[in-house]
């Protein structure tokens, strides 16, 4: 495999486990970000993409709310592009 082959696989994967994620509320929020930005988002995208997707549903969804401030070890600022993006799929 080629390296643009290896990253168009990741890719795949990191949107099948954003719609794959055990709750429909985090199904909706990461699938539709990975379906509009992982085709555009490099190594380190993906990377902060998979740190994302890593984390267990129930304190994600927390975080997305604003019912609980995620801890230090969290993207924040990926967090909140998450989060800008699935308000703005809302407010269509």
């Amino acid at each position: 495999m080629t390296a643009g082959e290896d990253i168009s696989v990741r890719r795949k994967k990191l949107r099948y486990r954003a719609w794959h994620r055990g709750t429909k509320e985090m199904d909706l929020i990461l699938g539709p970000y990975a379906d509009a930005h992982t085709e555009a988002l490099d190594e380190a995208g993906l990377d902060r993409l998979e740190a994302l997707v890593n984390e267990e549903d129930p304190p994600l969804l927390k975080w997305v709310m604003g019912q609980e401030e995620p801890p230090e070890n969290i993207d924040r600022g990926f967090l909140a592009e998450v989060i800008a993006d699935h308000s703005a799929r809302l407010a269509r």
